[in-house]
Order: C-alpha cells, then structure tokens, then sequence
C-alpha cells in the first residue's frame, strides 16, 4: 500500500491505518557453489507492513535487519522486502539485499505453505544466494520455535500508520519571529561520504518580510568539508513542502542546486520508518515551547545522485533521515545527534539551553529517543527531559569535540558519547528571527558510542552496545 492510500484510508476513517511490525530471527545455513564446505548464517529482520496482515489475502511488506554468514558477511544495513501470502498462495516470500566489501548479494527464498506440514512450512526457509544476478550460492533458514516464539508474539504490533508526505506541509502561519526547517541528512553506504541539506524560513521578529534559504554540504570520507549556500530569497508557500530558488522538498523528493551549481542533488526518499517525536506529539501539534523537533520518519534510503565539483555520487539505499523543527529560532546551546544503529533501531537526541529569562541559566534539558526493536525509550520524551521522581535524570555536557548525555528512566540507563573530529566538521553561521547570530558546528562523518543498561538482580548490565565510527550525523551550536 503505498503512503498515498495510507493517507486516504485514515481520512475516510477519521483516524490513522493500523499497521503490521513484527521481529523475526532465522537460524541456518548457507553454501556456495564453488566450495564443499557450509557456512552458518543468522537473519534478524524487522518486518513492516501498512497494514493488519490479511491472513486470506496478499501482503507487502518492508524488512530491515541484519544478516551475518560466517567469515564471509556481517551486514547490520540489510534491506528487502517480504510477500506473505499464506493462504491465497501458500507462501512466503523473502527478498533480501545486503552488501559485504563492496559486493551486493540478495537472498531470495519462500516458506512453502502446505498443511500437511504446517508448522515445517512455515517455520522453514529455503533460499538462493545471488552476487549481481547470477546465483551463487543456496540454504536454509530455520526460524527457532523453542527460543523464537515468545519474542516475536510480544514484539507484534499493530501501530498506526501515518502519512510521512504529511508532516512537510508548513507550519508558518504569518507571525512574525518564528523560524521553519526541513533538513536531511544520510550516508553513502558505498563511499562513507555524508550528505547535508538544509531547508528554511526565517520569519524576522521585526515584521519585515520572510525569506527563505538554506545550504548543502558533502563530507567525503577522504578530503575536505565542501558546502554552499541558496537563497536568501522571498518565501512562497508550497503547500506539499518547501520550494525556494529552484530547490524543493515534496513528499519522495529531494531536489536543487547550491552555490551557482557547484552542488546540486535529485534524490527519492523511501520512508522505511514510523514518524519519531523526539518532543512530546503535542508540543509539535500546539507550539507552546520555544521550539520543537520531529522526524516524519525515523529511518529512511535515499536513491539519486549528489554532485559536488567534478564528482557525482550515485546512491543507492543511502540510510538516512529527513527532520523538521518548528519555533522561534536557536536555542542559546544546543547538540544533536541522529544514529542509525542497523537492525531498524534509531537513537535521536536533542539537548538545548533556552534563550528566554529562567531558563537560560538552567542546565540542557535533554530530549532523548531511542527507537529499538519496535519500542521506544523512554516510554514518554517528558521523561528524558524533565525526569520521573525527581528533575535532572538525564543530563548533557555538551563540549568540543566530544559530548556527552547520561541518564535514566525506570530500570534501564544509557551513556552516549559523540566525538566530531575538528577536520569533519563544518562551522556555519546565520541569523535568528530576533537577529541574533547563530553558529552551527555540523559532522555528517561524527563517531558515536552508545552503550544501554539494565538493572538485573543487583547489578547493570549492558542489554545493548553500539560504536559508530564516521556514521553518525551530530551538531553542536551556540548563540
């Protein structure tokens, strides 16, 4: 179903389409045509469709995950897509990509239904192996009942789907002093090279007319930051996104040119993730706080082309983000950060010192989204920011070039340490509705370490460990 009819099913309802997600693990093995020896193999996937399962019907669905064959691939980027028909056509079908040093591999395999053996059928996987087309390879998958079966019934979901396209349509009403943004940003999975584009209206607070700018930046993984500036020029609304001297965003599409041309991009988005709040769903329906943030999905792949200079990029399942920030301009201090953790799992992190009388001696006050395994902590983004049983659980020590945000929430715990490395970071300045300067320090290429913990018998233990070196997307500013 695509996000169009999704979007037209929850009007004629009054309410958002439920969806499908479920986590699925697959255990067996794999072997390749030209050896005589067999390889182990471990498939975690995380499975969604638009909608609830039609068990008498046909289903297409999206998967994301990681596969690992022994001393040949370990992938935490896996992507495809599942065709779950079990009784109009008594299968189940896999298709898978993933890539190993440089090479592009696709598992392609069904569950053959039948019920003389219901539950061998569906519980089996046999497969083939293909490296650009030709086969190479064929095994099976097994999905373990005895260990298997009880994590995936109680990570079934059926959440509500929502439009992402819908999330683009501005904010900005015609008051004065407000600020909009739409940004995105990946990385190049064949060249590690990460990718900026920034789109905004800035509403000056005098009343005087509002215009419209922005900037793109590449950072390759060999050479220097590269950047430039569009606009400024005079807003118009574009009632899908943002449309400005010639760069646009609209639902799927992201596309323009910067700096008299020496950077210009055209890239699809895929949404393969749910909306992400990363301040509370009502601060982004009703402005009361200075500003907020939110990701119309948390995960997305870009396909296109990015040129800068003589070099063109071709991407192709780029993971990345798209996000939006609505408000009355920069925060006094801030730093960011968006990790793609593989598997489907997300982590967003926005702490800010506010600018207006009060607040701004107080410490950051720290918005934290970790998105893992279908769920998300903390359960509510008011915990993060304002604790539970006691102010000041999460907090911030927001520096250069390492950062950090610790916290807390019921029996789990996380630590997060960002490093930007001074020669993959880029210094942008520009200014705020009240005509304040503001000063960005932007890496597309940051390194990350996020280790999550949990309260066990006593003791913490490390439930889940993460280290991102030159994929993380992070900033720091000041005013």
């Amino acid at each position: 179903m695509s996000a169009a009819r999704t979007a037209r099913t929850a009007t004629r309802t009054g309410a958002p389409a439920r969806g499908t997600t479920f986590r699925e693990t697959m255990l067996g093995t794999l072997r390749l045509d030209d050896e005589d020896r067999t390889r182990r193999v471990r498939l975690d996937l995380t499975v969604s469709a638009d909608h609830v399962l039609r068990l008498l019907g046909t289903t297409e669905a999206r998967a994301t995950g990681r596969i690992r064959i022994a001393d040949m691939v370990d992938d935490p980027c896996a992507e495809g897509e599942l065709e779950i028909s079990p009784l109009a056509r008594r299968r189940i079908r896999y298709r898978v990509t993933f890539t190993a040093d440089g090479r592009r591999f696709t598992l392609d395999g069904w569950k053959s239904v039948t019920p003389r053996r219901p539950v061998a059928s569906m519980t089996v996987l046999t497969y083939t192996l293909h490296e650009d087309g030709a086969r190479i390879g064929a095994g099976t998958l097994r999905f373990p009942l005895g260990t298997g079966l009880l994590p995936f019934l109680a990570g079934l979901r059926f959440p509500r789907r929502e439009d992402p396209g819908a999330f683009l349509v501005p904010r900005w009403r015609g008051e004065p002093g407000r600020t909009e943004v739409w940004y995105t940003t990946l990385t190049d999975p064949a060249t590690g090279t990460g990718l900026w584009l920034h789109h905004e209206l800035t509403a000056p607070a005098d009343g005087s007319e509002p215009y419209a700018h922005g900037w793109a930046a590449v950072f390759p993984q060999d050479g220097p930051v590269r950047h430039a500036r569009f606009g400024p020029t005079p807003w118009t609304r574009e009632e899908s996104g943002f449309s400005a001297d010639g760069v646009a965003v609209r639902p799927g599409l992201l596309s323009g040119a910067a700096g008299d041309g020496t950077l210009s991009w055209r890239l699809a988005e895929r949404p393969v993730g749910e909306p992400l709040f990363t301040f509370p769903r009502w601060s982004w329906r009703r402005p009361l706080l200075p500003a907020a943030q939110m990701l119309p999905a948390a995960r997305a792949l870009y396909e296109g082309t990015f040129t800068h200079d003589d070099t063109t990029l071709t991407l192709t399942a780029a993971p990345g983000a798209s996000a939006r920030i609505y408000g009355h301009g920069n925060a006094r201090r801030w730093a960011w950060l968006h990790a793609d953790l593989g598997g489907g799992d997300v982590l967003e992190i926005v702490a800010a010192v506010s600018t207006r009388p009060g607040l701004r001696g107080l410490p950051p006050l720290v918005f934290l989204r970790l998105h893992r395994q279908g769920r998300g902590w903390p359960r509510r983004p008011e915990r993060s920011a304002a604790g539970w049983a006691g102010a000041g659980r999460f907090r911030a020590d927001i520096a250069l070039p390492t950062w950090t945000v610790t916290g807390r929430t019921g029996l789990r715990r996380i630590r997060v340490e960002v490093t930007q490395p001074a020669d993959r970071t880029l210094t942008l300045d520009y200014t705020d509705p009240d005509g304040g300067h503001a000063t960005c320090r932007n890496s597309e290429r940051a390194d990350a370490h996020i280790r999550w913990e949990r309260w066990w018998f006593g003791g913490w233990r490390t439930e889940a460990e993460w280290t991102l070196e030159g994929t993380a997307h992070a900033e720091v500013g000041t005013r």
